[in-house]
């Protein structure tokens, strides 16, 4: 399943956020998979795609980022997979 993260900052977090993930990494769990992400220009908010096996699994990276952010989680399917399911047609 792919996920549209938005991951909205704590207040005085950003540089410890950007600190740990040079020095530690992003904390992906096993069936996790980052795709790309956006920041707005005012470096307080992140457009995250990611996707997990399962919810479950994504939870578990969410979990490492507690303290750091309030995370919006939307479970999302491409242009093409909304096309075909409103036609009924393959994707």
């Amino acid at each position: 399943m792919t996920y549209m993260i938005i991951e909205h900052f704590y207040e005085g977090k950003v540089k410890a956020i950007y600190e740990r993930v040079v020095k530690e990494g992003r904390f992906i769990p096993e069936g996790v998979r980052y795709v790309d992400s956006w920041i707005n220009e005012e470096v307080t908010v992140c457009y995250q795609v990611m996707e997990a096996d399962t919810r479950e699994q994504l939870q578990r990276w969410l979990d490492n980022w507690k303290g750091y952010a309030d995370f919006e989680v939307i479970p999302v399917i491409s242009s093409a997979e909304a096309k075909a399911k409103v036609l009924g047609t393959s994707a």
